[in-house]
C-alpha cells in the first residue's frame, strides 16, 4: 500500500470508517472496518497521524493507537462539522476529520490518561447521586403535602418529615408503608453519597494543585478538584481570558462593520464545571450582601449590576485566578493588595498572587 500521511477515523460502537491520504493529498484509503479488524489494521500499519472526533470512547482509542506508535489527534465535533461536504455519513465524517487535522490553526484536545478518566467518573457518579437525592426528596415532600404534611426547606428536614409520617396514625397503612420504602431508598442514597464524597475529598487532599485552588473564595474542595480533573492542560491557554472563554464565561461576540455587539455568556465548555463556579460565586455574593463587607471591587459591582450578573462576573474572575495558579504553581493570597476597579463585570483585574511554589 502507498505510504499514508494521515488518516481520519469516524468511530462508533461496532463500525469504524477510515479515510487516508498520501503526501500529495490524494485519497488512497477508504475503508469500513469492524472493531477487531480496526485494531488489527492499525497494529500492522506503519506509524502515521490519526484524527478522531472527541467523544466518550475517543480517549481509549487514542491511548490504544498511541501504543502502536501512531500520533493521535482528538478534534472537537464543532470544529469538524465545517469540513463535512453536503450530505452527512460516516465516509464524509472521516474525510472531514482528515481534512480538519491538516489545518495549521486547528485546536486539538489532549488525550486523557485512564487515571484521569477514573477521577472524572468519580465526579460524574457524585453528580448523579446528588440529582437522584434531590429528585427523591422532592417526591417525598410532594406525596407528604398531599396528606397535609409539610416541613421547612433543606435536606436535613427530610428525616424529620419521615419520622412524623411513621408515627402518624391518621395516615393510611399503605401510605406509611410506601413512605417507608422511600425513606429506605433515601437513606441508601445518603450513605452512597457520603462514600463517594469521602473518596473525592481524599483525592483532593492528595493533589497539591487542587488544594491551592480550593483557597480561592467561591471554589472550595469540589470546585478545585473539578478544575484539576476537567482542565486538559492549562499551558495550552494563552491567558486567563482564553481559559474563561473555554468555560463559557465570556460574552458572545457578534460584531460586524466596526460595531461591537456583546451578548450573554456563551455557555460553551463543560456545563458542570461552569455551574460549580457560578454557584460558588453566588454563595460568596450572598455572604457579602448579608454582612456588607468584602472586596471593594465586588461591593462596587453589586451596586451597579444585578446579583446574577455579578455572580457570573465573579466566576469569570475566579476562573482567571485559577488558571494563573495552575500555570505558575502559585498560592492564593488571602489579603490582596488594592487593585483598580474594572470598567465592566466581565473584565475584572487579576487578584494579587503570592509567587510561592508548592
Amino acid at each position: 500500500m502507498e505510504q499514508i500521511s494521515r488518516i481520519g477515523m469516524d468511530t462508533s460502537k461496532h463500525f469504524f470508517q477510515l479515510h487516508g491520504v498520501n503526501a500529495a493529498e490524494e485519497p488512497i484509503l477508504r475503508k469500513t472496518l469492524r472493531r477487531k479488524e480496526m485494531v488489527e489494521f492499525f497494529e500492522a500499519l506503519a506509524p502515521t497521524k490519526v484524527a478522531i472526533e472527541a467523544c466518550g470512547s475517543s480517549h481509549h482509542w487514542a491511548r490504544l493507537l498511541q501504543s502502536f506508535g501512531h500520533e493521535v489527534k482528538l478534534i472537537p465535533p464543532q470544529f469538524v462539522k465545517p469540513y463535512v461536504k453536503r450530505n452527512k455519513n460516516d465516509a464524509a465524517d472521516a474525510e472531514a476529520l482528515c481534512e480538519a487535522m491538516s489545518r495549521p490553526t486547528m485546536r486539538f484536545i489532549p488525550v486523557k490518561t485512564a487515571e484521569r478518566q477514573a477521577a472524572l467518573m468519580l465526579v460524574g457518579v457524585r453528580e448523579r447521586l446528588v440529582h437522584n437525592r434531590t429528585q427523591l426528596s422532592n417526591a417525598i415532600r410532594g406525596y407528604a403535602a398531599e396528606f397535609g404534611l409539610t416541613t421547612a426547606k433543606g435536606l436535613s428536614r427530610i428525616d424529620q418529615l419521615l419520622e412524623r409520617i411513621a408515627t402518624d396514625e391518621t395516615l393510611p397503612a399503605l401510605a406509611r408503608e410506601l413512605f417507608g420504602l422511600l425513606g429506605k431508598e433515601y437513606a441508601q442514597l445518603q450513605v452512597q453519597l457520603e462514600k463517594i464524597e469521602a473518596r473525592l475529598m481524599a483525592w483532593h487532599r492528595a493533589d497539591a494543585c487542587s488544594q491551592r485552588l480550593a483557597q480561592i473564595p467561591g471554589i472550595g474542595p469540589i470546585g478545585g478538584s473539578m478544575l484539576v480533573m476537567k482542565t486538559p492542560a492549562p499551558e495550552t491557554f494563552r491567558s486567563g481570558r482564553h481559559f474563561a472563554a473555554w468555560l463559557g464565561l465570556t460574552p458572545k461576540d457578534h460584531s460586524t462593520a466596526g460595531k461591537s455587539r456583546l451578548g450573554g455568556i456563551t455557555r460553551a465548555g463543560d456545563e458542570a464545571l461552569r455551574s460549580v463556579l457560578v454557584v460558588g460565586s453566588t454563595s460568596v455574593l450572598h455572604r457579602v450582601r448579608q454582612r456588607g463587607t468584602g472586596s471593594p471591587w465586588l461591593i462596587d459591582l453589586l451596586k451597579r449590576k444585578p446579583p446574577k450578573l455579578a455572580a457570573v462576573a465573579l466566576a469569570n474572575k475566579n476562573a482567571r485566578i485559577a488558571w494563573k495558579l495552575m500555570v505558575r504553581g502559585e498560592r492564593y493570597r488571602t489579603n490582596p493588595t488594592p487593585a483598580a476597579k474594572p470598567n465592566t463585570g466581565f473584565n475584572p483585574p487579576r487578584r494579587a498572587l503570592q509567587a510561592q511554589s508548592c
